[in-house]
C-alpha cells in the first residue's frame, strides 16, 4: 500500500505546474493581430429590390459588449427573447444602411434613423419603392421604412411590435400598399409576478403512447412560466397604411403565424392554443388555423391541430392532420396544405405519403384534393396556372424529386426535373430564380411561359465553379448561359433582364475580396458595382491549396490548406490546426464529392482556425469526415472507424507533403465538430492536443436521436455508446481545451455536456481545461467572450504546439483600454446574401 500511495504522490508532483496562463483569471485578450479580426467589419448583408434597381446594403452587428449580454432575457416554450422589446434573439442585427443604385453606381444614405438602434427584418415592398425594417431602440422595436424615390426616412409605428413567437413581426401587403403588423399587446405593462399561493407541485402525465423527443431546452416548466408565455406571445394585428394610420385586424390573440393573400384581401392566421407542454417547443403546441378577411372576421377554419408531442420517431415524420398552409402565389387567394396519409410516419407503407388539397376564395365549398405526393412532402414553387414545381423527400435514402406540374392537374403529365441524393452536390441542379406576379407575389420568373431560370455553386471535381442555367419545359432539358471562370469565383445574385444576358453578381478571388459587379453577355462587359477595402491586409500573402486525398477504404477526400505569409518550404515542417466537422452520407462518391471553390477568398474571422495563421501555425481547414452508411447499413454504424481513417489520411497527406510536423498536430471543432474531437482524442494518438467548443459527449442524455441519428439509445444502445467519448474517456491521453457558453439553448449540447465531460477527464487525472461563458448560447456574442475565446485558443496552441517556448508570453487582461486592439480599417468579409423579390433567392 505504501508503494501505491508513493506513485499517486510522484503523478501529481510530475504533472505539469500551471503557467501564468493558465492562473489568470477575468477576461483576456489575444495577441493583436487576433484581437483585430474582432472588430474587422463584414462585407454588408445585401437586398436587391425586385425591380433589379436598388441594392441595399447594411452592415451587421457582429458583436455586441457584455453587459447587453446581462439584459434581461425570458426563456420560455424554446424560445429566448428580450421581455422589454418583445423580440426574439436574432443572428442578424444591422447597424447601418445605405442603398447602390445599380445602373449608375449612385450612393442614397438615409438620415432621421435613431443613433443607437439596431435594424432588424428588412423588406422590400413588391414596387421596390420601399425597404421597411425594425429598429430595436430604448425598450422598443418599432416599425420603419424608406423610401428611395423621395428619399424620407419614415417611422411607421410608435407602439413595440411582437417578435416573440412569429418569425417576422411583420408583412408588406403584396399591392405595396398598406403592412400587417403584429402588435405586442402587453408591452409597457408591469410583468407578471409569480404568487406565493400559486405555488404548487409540477405534475407531467403521460398516455401511454409514444412521444419520442429530442432534448429541447428553454420549455415551459410550470403554471407560471404558461402565464409569462401568455403574456408575451398575445398579438394584436394590425393593417398599417403608409400614412401611418393602423386599423386593428380581429382581436388579441396568439399569434403563432401570418401571411397576406396575393390579392391583399385576405390573411392565414395560426393562433396557439392549450394545452401547452413542457416536453416540446412552441411550434408543436395545439393551435387553430383561420382564414380572416382583412377586419379580422373569419371566412373558414382551416384546422385545429392537437398538442403534437407524439410524432413519429423519424426526420421526415411529421404531425397528423392538416400542416403547412401556404397561399398559392399565383392566384388571388388560394390556400393550399398537406395532410399526411401515412399517420405521420414514413415507416409506414403506403402509395403516396402525403396530399396537398386547396380552397379559394369565398371559401364557401368544400377543399378539393390538389395533388398526391409519393414521399414526404417539401416544397411547392409557382410560376402560373401551367407551370409549378413540386419538391418531395425521403431521409432514410437522402432522395430529394423536384417534378414540373401543371396546377390545374397536378398529378397529370407529371414531369421529373430533378431526382437525386440531396446530398449529392455534382447533380445539385441548381435555385430557381423568382421575380414579382402583376399582384406583387412572389413567383418563378416564367419568361415566354416556357423558360425559367437557375442559378447554383457548379459544384465539380475542379471545385465550385457557379452558374446561370436555362431551363426549357417543353423539352425538360437545361441550357448553359454563364458559369464561374478560374482564378474567379463569381455568382449569380440577380437577373436584370428576362433573357439571362444581364446580372448581378458577386466576385472573388484568393486575393480579391468579394464586390458586387453587373455582367452583360450582350457587350461581354463586367463592370464592378462596389469597391469594398480588403478587410485584413495583416495577413496578405496567406498562401491557400485545395488538397485531395484518399481515405483507406477509397473514399476521396478534399481540405483546404493555409500556410503562414512568407513561409518557405525549406523551412521544413510546422505545427498545424485542423478544423473539422463530420458529415453523414449514404454513398461513397457522393462522400468523395469537392464542395468548395479552390478561389474563394479566405474569411479570417475570429470564428474559425485561420488566425492562428499569424503565429505561425500552418491550418488544414475543413478537412472532410464523412461517415457512410451504404445499403442497410446506417452511417454511425461505423462511425469511430471511418472518423479516425478521415483524420489519418489528413495527418498522413500533411506529413508527405512536408508541411506537418506529425507530433505537432492539434484538432478543433464546433458543436458537433466538438464531439469529433473528443472522440479522435479517445480513439487515436494522431494529435498532440484538441479543442472542443460547445460540444456534447454522452449521447445517453440525448436519447432519442442526435444529429442524423434517427434510432433511439434504446433501439441502438452500443451505437449510442460507442459513440460517447463520455464513456471512454479513460482513453483520453491529450490535453483537451473545453468552452461552452452557459445558456447554450442548442438541442443536445445544453452546457452540463461540457461540465460532466470535465468531471470525468479530472477525476481521471486527465488534463484538461474548462471554460464557461457566462450569457452566451451555441455561439458566442459579446465582445469580450469572444476576445477570451482568441486568447484561450492561442494560449493552449502556443503551449501544446510550441511547447520549446513554453511557458508562453501572456497577454493583458481585457480591463486593458479596448482602443488599444481595435482596428480601423473600414471594411470586412463574410458576405450574407439575401434578396428580396424578383431576381432568383440567393
Amino acid at each position: 500500500m505504501k508503494q501505491i500511495w508513493l506513485l499517486g504522490l510522484i503523478i501529481v508532483t510530475l504533472m505539469p505546474a500551471l503557467s501564468k496562463a493558465e492562473q489568470a483569471t477575468g477576461y483576456q485578450i489575444p495577441s493583436p493581430a487576433l484581437a483585430k479580426l474582432v472588430d474587422a467589419k463584414l462585407i454588408p448583408s445585401s437586398f436587391l429590390s425586385a425591380d433589379g434597381k436598388w441594392l441595399a446594403l447594411l452592415d451587421r452587428k457582429r458583436v455586441v459588449p457584455l453587459s447587453e449580454l446581462n439584459r434581461p432575457e425570458k426563456a420560455l416554450a424554446g424560445i429566448k427573447f428580450n421581455p422589454q422589446t418583445f423580440m426574439r434573439q436574432s443572428r442578424y442585427t444591422y447597424v447601418s444602411l445605405e442603398f447602390k443604385h445599380v445602373d449608375t453606381g449612385s450612393v442614397l444614405r438615409p438620415t432621421g434613423l435613431p443613433e443607437n438602434g439596431v435594424i432588424r427584418y428588412p423588406q422590400w415592398s413588391s414596387d421596390s419603392r420601399y425597404l421597411s425594417f425594425v429598429v430595436e431602440q430604448d425598450n422598443k422595436a418599432t416599425l420603419w421604412l424608406y423610401d428611395v424615390k423621395e428619399r424620407e426616412t419614415k417611422q411607421l409605428t410608435q407602439s413595440t411590435l411582437n417578435g416573440v413567437v412569429t418569425e417576422t413581426p411583420y408583412e408588406w401587403l403584396p399591392d405595396s400598399k398598406a403592412i400587417v403588423v403584429n402588435f405586442a399587446v402587453n408591452h409597457g405593462q408591469p410583468p407578471l409576478q409569480p404568487k406565493a399561493q400559486e405555488t404548487v407541485p409540477i405534475i407531467q402525465q403521460s398516455r401511454g403512447e409514444k412521444s419520442p423527443a429530442r432534448t429541447y431546452q428553454n420549455l415551459l416548466k410550470s403554471p407560471f412560466d404558461e402565464a409569462q408565455f401568455k403574456f408575451y406571445a398575445q398579438g394584436q394585428l394590425a393593417k398599417i397604411s403608409l400614412n401611418t394610420k393602423a386599423k386593428a385586424i380581429g382581436k388579441p390573440t396568439l399569434v403563432k403565424s401570418f401571411s397576406v393573400s396575393p390579392d391583399s384581401t385576405s390573411l392565414i392566421v395560426g393562433m396557439i392554443a392549450e394545452p401547452f407542454s413542457y416536453q416540446v417547443p412552441y411550434e408543436r403546441f395545439a393551435s387553430v388555423w383561420q382564414v380572416w378577411g382583412m377586419t379580422g372576421f373569419p371566412l373558414y377554419e382551416l384546422a385545429r391541430q392537437p398538442l403534437a408531442d407524439n410524432i413519429p420517431q423519424g426526420f421526415d415524420s411529421v404531425r397528423v392532420g392538416p400542416r403547412e398552409f401556404q397561399w398559392r402565389a399565383d392566384e388571388g387567394a388560394t390556400v393550399v396544405w398537406v395532410q399526411a396519409q401515412d399517420e405521420g410516419n414514413m415507416k409506414n407503407d403506403v402509395e403516396h405519403h402525403d396530399y396537398l388539397y386547396s380552397i379559394s376564395a369565398p371559401f364557401k365549398r368544400e377543399p378539393e384534393l390538389f395533388a398526391k405526393v409519393e414521399n414526404r412532402f417539401s416544397s411547392i414553387q409557382w410560376a402560373d396556372d401551367e407551370v409549378a414545381l413540386l419538391t418531395e423527400w425521403r431521409f432514410s435514402s437522402r432522395s430529394v424529386r423536384t417534378s414540373v406540374i401543371t396546377p390545374r392537374a397536378a398529378d397529370s403529365n407529371r414531369v421529373v426535373f430533378s431526382e437525386r441524393s440531396y446530398n449529392d452536390a455534382y447533380k445539385n441542379p441548381g435555385k430557381f430564380i423568382t421575380t414579382r406576379s402583376d399582384l406583387g407575389s412572389k413567383v418563378l420568373k416564367l419568361v415566354g411561359g416556357r423558360y425559367l431560370f437557375l442559378h447554383g455553386k457548379g459544384a465539380s471535381k475542379e471545385g465550385s465553379k457557379p452558374f446561370l442555367d436555362r431551363y426549357d419545359i417543353k423539352t425538360n432539358s437545361s441550357t448553359r448561359i454563364w458559369q464561374s471562370q478560374a482564378p474567379y469565383y463569381e455568382r449569380v445574385k440577380g437577373l436584370l433582364d428576362d433573357e439571362g444576358m444581364r446580372f448581378v453578381t458577386i466576385r472573388e478571388s484568393q486575393t480579391e475580396q468579394p464586390n458586387f459587379f453587373i455582367r452583360d453577355l450582350n457587350f461581354d462587359t463586367l463592370t464592378q458595382l462596389t469597391r469594398f477595402a480588403h478587410p485584413y491586409p495583416e495577413f496578405n500573402g496567406v498562401k491557400k491549396e485545395q488538397l485531395k486525398y484518399k481515405r483507406d477504404d477509397g473514399v476521396e477526400l478534399t481540405g483546404n490548406l493555409y500556410l503562414p505569409a512568407n513561409y518557405d518550404v525549406t523551412q521544413g515542417p510546422l505545427p498545424v490546426l485542423m478544423w473539422a466537422y463530420p458529415l453523414e452520407y449514404k454513398d461513397k462518391k457522393v462522400a468523395s464529392q469537392v464542395r468548395e471553390s479552390p478561389y474563394e477568398f479566405p474569411y479570417f474571422g475570429y470564428w474559425g482556425p485561420l488566425p492562428y495563421l499569424a503565429n505561425g501555425i500552418a491550418v488544414f481547414d475543413d478537412p472532410k469526415m464523412p461517415i457512410v452508411g451504404e445499403g442497410n447499413a446506417l452511417p454511425n454504424d461505423s462511425f469511430r472507424k471511418q472518423l479516425v481513417a478521415s483524420a489519418k489520411a489528413a495527418v498522413d497527406v500533411l506529413v508527405e507533403k512536408g508541411i506537418a510536423d506529425k507530433d505537432k498536430i492539434a484538432i478543433a471543432g464546433h458543436s458537433y465538430g466538438a464531439f469529433m474531437v473528443a472522440n479522435l482524442l479517445a480513439h487515436s494518438d494522431l494529435f498532440v492536443t484538441g479543442i472542443a467548443r460547445s460540444g456534447a459527449y454522452n449521447r445517453t442524455l440525448t436519447p432519442f436521436g442526435f444529429q442524423g441519428e434517427e434510432r433511439d439509445f434504446w433501439q441502438a444502445t452500443d451505437v449510442y455508446a460507442n459513440m460517447s467519448p463520455f464513456f471512454h474517456a479513460e482513453k483520453i491521453n491529450e490535453p483537451m481545451l473545453m468552452i461552452h457558453g452557459q445558456d447554450d439553448p442548442n438541442s443536445g449540447t445544453f452546457p452540463m455536456q461540457s461540465e460532466r465531460m470535465f468531471a470525468a477527464l479530472n477525476g481521471l487525472g486527465k488534463q484538461a481545461r474548462l471554460v464557461m461563458l457566462p450569457n452566451e448560447g451555441h455561439g458566442y456574442k459579446a465582445r469580450e467572450s469572444i476576445l477570451h475565446v482568441l486568447w484561450e485558443q492561442e494560449q493552449w496552441l502556443n503551449r501544446y504546439l510550441f511547447p520549446e517556448n513554453s511557458p508562453v508570453q501572456e497577454q493583458s487582461p481585457l480591463q486593458a483600454p479596448l482602443d488599444e486592439v481595435q482596428t480601423t480599417n473600414p471594411e470586412n468579409i463574410n458576405l450574407q446574401d439575401h434578396d428580396s423579390g424578383m431576381s432568383g433567392a440567393l
